[in-house]
């Protein structure tokens, strides 16, 4: 495993990064809650990218993968503002933006950011306000009660031993980065891929999703059985086909 390249972030956070030379535009990968840069779908996309020639980028928001910081300090607000300070420093012209999970909702953010930088979209199992709308929503009276009186809960995770640890700030911070409680304009190609068995984000929210963006080259793919992960061998070619798709059109455009 290659040595990342640092940037000083906002506030002063040390973000780590991997950039693969090539034409443009770009693809950029922003990963999920808790996930990091060297997960499946992101090393998937690096080598599609140099078996094609294409510029690739992928990145460790703060308190995630390699970068410094601790997870519960982040919230989302925090956590887009380190993906446009990488993709600023770190690319050049417009990118296509492939956004896992809550990645998706970091790229909506990216794409209010800095409309200018953004050629294409491609979301995998996108999670736009899914601090209000999944977590704040699903506690009980008592969880959030305790989270607003100790700062934070705990709840163990499926995907490794340490816990998922959720802070009132990263509820609260999360309301002002809402991206389904104002238009959306994404005036680009965007393809949003998803699941049926994802139990982590209902088929719903692509649906949700979908009807609020407003975009002339919008399509929702969603795939029979497919789960959270959406790391099969045939999730990965559908992911690779749909980054290729918007590439292709957005180089038309």
């Amino acid at each position: 495993m290659t040595s990342p390249d640092f940037i000083d972030g906002p506030g002063g956070r040390r973000l780590a990064y991997h950039v693969t030379p090539g034409a443009g535009p770009g693809v950029v990968f922003l990963g999920g809650f808790k996930s990091d840069m060297e997960g499946t779908k992101a090393l998937y996309l690096e080598d599609w990218a140099r078996r094609n020639g294409r510029a690739f980028l992928r990145l460790d928001y703060s308190g995630h993968g390699q970068s410094a910081g601790t997870f519960e300090e982040g919230a989302i607000g925090d956590w887009a503002a380190d993906a446009q300070a990488v993709i600023a420093a770190a690319t050049e012209g417009p990118q296509i933006l492939v956004g896992s999970s809550m990645g998706g909702w970091i790229a909506l953010l990216c794409v209010k950011a800095m409309p200018q930088r953004v050629a294409g979209l491609v979301t995998v199992a996108a999670a736009p306000d899914f601090t209000e709308d999944a977590m704040w929503a699903g506690f009980t009276d008592a969880q959030r009660a305790e989270l607003m009186e100790k700062g934070r809960l705990e709840f163990p995770s499926e995907y490794d031993d340490s816990p998922y640890v959720i802070t009132r700030r990263l509820i609260e911070e999360g309301r002002e980065n809402f991206v389904l409680r104002a238009p959306l304009p994404l005036p680009f190609p965007v393809r949003f891929l998803q699941g049926t068995a994802d139990e982590d984000v209902d088929r719903a929210v692509a649906l949700r999703l979908m009807d609020h963006a407003e975009g002339p080259d919008m399509r929702l793919t969603l795939v029979d059985g497919a789960d959270h992960r959406f790391s099969t061998p045939d999730c990965l070619a559908l992911i690779e086909q749909s980054v290729e798709e918007v590439v292709a059109r957005a180089g038309r455009a």
